[in-house]
């Protein structure tokens, strides 16, 4: 395993050096450094490291999220208003629709296994928005609009309610059945999510302020805070529907709104974590990625994805409609929302392990959606925030 450990960070950090210098986004190097490594190429990594790659990859979405967290003002959430909530799950529910009216006609599917395949490329990437929204905010881009902190806040909810739904689809496929007391878990999921998280950041907050620590130690407290509540969310989810991911965001947000001043030193904190963090994130995602799968999808699914792009991001211009948005900063929007990874791999595998007909073809998509979007969007959003976005004075 240390071996591998070691040929992750040395070729993954230099496959990242050497696109950033090529002016592509770093984590195309790091996924093309999975592939090659992955098990599905020269198969250098680990069977032991492979069989917790999922657990490492949600160490990395969290330390991704509490930082995002910890960076947000609630004031300049509540100035996102109307088009942030509507950012949840509008642009998840149009590029579903997109994928339920193409993909019978492409691939030759029944509407029902569509549905699921939309459930799965459905969701945007949190692990590769955030850090973008971030620096953004760091170079006051947009800010002053709360233009990242809506794409921030939204991204983690439409994640939650596109896993929810891949969910209801699955058992209605399994049972033949629709339940609409499994649908009414979206709702319910980030109401608990929201409330954990605001218990979590207010204790705390209050703890932190009481006693003298450093901020290192801050961080493992904050790390280990956000560990319980994912696990909460293995351990409940059967009981009470929970969302950790909105839960951990959440906790960031209501320490930042109680303890501003320390919450930007951690947060300082976790940037740095996020340096080994992103590498073991994009590797694994590319060692998930069967090339072999990719290369046999032809055409049809090249063309497929971003046809229900569009649809996606159609959905994105309603959710601005009637904001002091100005149209380049709308095309922002559009594009910022784009990107795919984390979900895909987490999910994207599940239909073919159940035995399911479609399971091929929705695990061929799920992995070409990341090859695509992930990169892309990466690079579009590096390209165009300093030509779309204004950048505000110092806030």
């Amino acid at each position: 395993m240390l071996l591998s450990l070691a040929l992750i960070f040395i070729i993954g950090m230099s496959m990242g050096a050497l696109c950033k210098k090529l002016r592509l986004p770093p984590l195309l190097g790091m996924i093309f450094t999975g592939i090659i490594l992955g098990p599905f190429v020269l198969d250098f990594i680990d069977g032991s490291l492979l069989g917790i790659s999922a657990e490492i990859r949600k160490i990395a979405l969290i330390i991704i999220l509490t930082r995002a967290g910890l960076s947000l003002n609630i004031s300049d959430l509540k100035k996102a208003g109307r088009p942030a909530v509507l950012m949840c799950f509008l642009p998840a529910c149009f590029e579903m629709v997109g994928m339920i009216l193409l993909a019978p006609r492409f691939l030759g599917i029944s509407t029902l296994e569509a549905a699921l395949l939309g459930a799965v490329v459905g969701a945007v990437s949190p692990a590769v928005i955030v850090p973008k929204m971030l620096k953004l905010m760091e170079e006051n881009y947009g800010r002053e609009k709360s233009i990242p902190q809506m794409i921030l806040a939204a991204a983690s909810v439409d994640d939650a309610f596109v896993i929810v739904v891949f969910s209801v689809i699955l058992g209605l496929m399994q049972t033949g059945s629709f339940s609409p007391a499994a649908f009414a878990r979206t709702p319910i999921s980030i109401l608990t999510g929201i409330i954990a998280g605001i218990a979590v950041g207010y204790i705390l907050a209050k703890l932190l302020g009481k006693f003298h620590i450093r901020d290192s130690v801050k961080v493992i407290i904050f790390l280990s805070a956000a560990f319980l509540l994912s696990a909460a969310e293995d351990k409940f989810s059967g009981i009470v529907p929970f969302s950790y991911i909105i839960g951990v965001m959440t906790s960031g947000i209501v320490f930042n709104k109680f303890r501003p001043q320390a919450a930007a030193r951690v947060s300082a904190k976790f940037s740095k974590l996020w340096i080994c963090a992103e590498v073991l994130l994009f590797v694994l995602v590319g060692a998930a990625v069967d090339i072999d799968c990719a290369f046999t999808a032809g055409a049809a699914m090249l063309v497929l994805i971003p046809c229900v792009l569009l649809f996606r991001m159609a959905g994105v211009a309603l959710c601005l409609v009637k904001t002091k948005l100005s149209p380049k900063e709308r095309l922002f929007c559009m594009i910022a929302y784009l990107p795919k990874a984390t979900v895909q791999a987490a999910i994207g595998g599940i239909p073919l392990a159940m035995g399911l007909s479609c399971g091929q073809t929705i695990l061929t998509a799920a992995v070409l959606s990341i090859i695509i979007t992930a990169p892309l969007g990466a690079f579009l959003i590096d390209i165009s925030y300093k030509k779309l976005l204004e950048k505000n004075r110092d806030i």
